[in-house]
């Protein structure tokens, strides 16, 4: 259930550094597209959860000495940011290395996991890029032991460089190389999506918001204590939910797709029919998943409802997003092309955001030949109105079908969303 983190069980954090194990060359340039600046106020962060089994006789050498080869191949992860003479950011591929962090926690893993999930992202570096943006790293690798001799992963990713997807990818390369597989010998090309919506509407795209300007120090401003919790649907629960709720189009609507509409009207109940009208989609469209050069390839969409979120069935509420997203790369990308180039703008919770990670290998990932018992992803840089995650979760947490939820919203909000979930879905977060 929603309650105040608890005193802080993670310290004694030590910060190194590495690079790639051979030089990149030529200090190649990465330019950044208008949808890595879209989301340059925006980080990820994820955190996988290993048994003791896991880790059993690994050194922080152990863990660390793949990451040396990972970064040769996947060398815009090291860059540093630059700006251009018309001060437009871009990569500076210099080598100039990931942190990586070390920590110990005086919990066990299933004592971490048992606990009300609202404190994961301790287990994952905070990250900001700036204000001098020339030392800052873009990526933080952390690796905190726990008392039982399990460990967690956390990586600290700043989504200027890539979505989630390729913040995973990365992660699992490093494992493939832990686990003496065989991996690329040299980087793929660019991966960067290239849009094929059309961009001829003469309007603004409903899923960015512009901010104040930030500078150098690439935080999201916000006036409200945002707090961040997860929890679980069983495979079970959500296929009740679509026969039972989606009677007319079974098949057609996802798991995702049923967890939105269930999220959207319970936020718009616990907001007294304050709304949101409007919600952004984020889903993966990177053509190539396992690129090695990072991208934002993700498809930003909007669905807005001409009526009101609380009161229809909540099968015509999921009908309404399966059938009628907007996309809107292409608008953002004659945007951040024109003279906002040099604006500012966040994307997660300019509205209420759901983003889905369904498709993402989380648990492609091994120590020692074996997966993590536990994933979870989340966002920092959110808005006020909000970010849902989506992702697989574990085969004890439900089956291959079951997902981890993580919502960030403001404090005073989550309290009354866990309300409105308890008592219209039984879930309580």
């Amino acid at each position: 259930m929603v309650s105040g983190s608890l005193e802080c069980p993670v310290r004694g954090e030590m910060l190194s550094s590495v690079v790639p194990a051979k030089a990149t060359g030529g200090n190649k340039d990465l330019e950044l597209t208008s949808m890595d600046l879209a989301m340059k106020l925006h980080y990820i962060k994820g955190v996988y959860f290993f048994q003791p089994e896991a880790d059993q006789g690994l050194s922080i050498h152990d863990l660390k000495e793949p990451m040396f080869q990972c970064l040769e191949l996947y060398y815009a992860a090291s860059g540093r940011i630059r700006r251009s003479e018309s001060g437009r950011p871009f990569i500076k591929c210099n080598d100039g290395g990931v942190r990586i962090v070390e920590a110990q926690c005086d919990k066990s893993v299933d004592e971490w996991l048992a606990m009300a999930r609202n404190n994961d992202h301790m287990l994952a570096h905070d990250q900001v890029l700036g204000p001098d943006l020339g030392f800052s790293p873009l990526v933080f690798v952390q690796f905190t032991r726990f008392k039982c001799g399990g460990v967690s992963v956390g990586l600290s990713w700043a989504h200027v460089l890539g979505d989630a997807f390729s913040a995973s990818n990365f992660l699992n390369l490093w494992g493939q190389i832990m686990a003496g597989k065989q991996v690329p010998l040299q980087p793929n090309s660019p991966a960067h999506n290239i849009s094929q919506f059309p961009i001829s509407i003469s309007r603004k795209p409903f899923s960015l918001k512009k901010v104040d300007p930030v500078g150098d120090y690439w935080l999201t401003p916000n006036n409200s204590k945002m707090v961040t919790h997860s929890f679980r649907i069983t495979a079970k629960q959500l296929h009740y939910y679509i026969t039972t709720y989606c009677i007319h189009d079974p098949n057609k609507i996802s798991d995702f797709e049923i967890i939105l509409a269930m999220i959207w009207q319970s936020l718009s109940k616990a907001r007294e029919d304050s709304g949101p009208n409007i919600v952004t989609i984020c889903s993966n469209n990177s053509a190539d998943k396992m690129a090695m050069l990072p991208s934002n390839g993700m498809t930003l969409s909007t669905v807005e409802a001409d009526f009101c979120v609380s009161k229809v069935e909540i099968g015509e509420l999921a009908k309404l997003i399966a059938e009628k997203r907007m996309d809107e790369n292409g608008l953002i990308g004659e945007l951040i092309k024109g003279d906002e180039v040099r604006s500012d703008f966040i994307v997660y919770g300019a509205n209420l955001t759901f983003v889905n990670l369904e498709g993402m290998n989380v648990y492609g990932i091994e120590m020692k030949g074996l997966k993590p018992v536990c994933v979870n992803y989340m966002m920092n840089g959110v808005g006020e109105e909000g970010t849902v995650v989506v992702l697989p979760s574990n085969e004890k947490d439900g089956g291959n079908n079951g997902k981890m939820v993580t919502i960030t919203l403001p404090q005073h909000l989550l309290l009354k969303l866990n309300n409105r979930l308890q008592i219209d879905w039984n879930i309580v977060i």
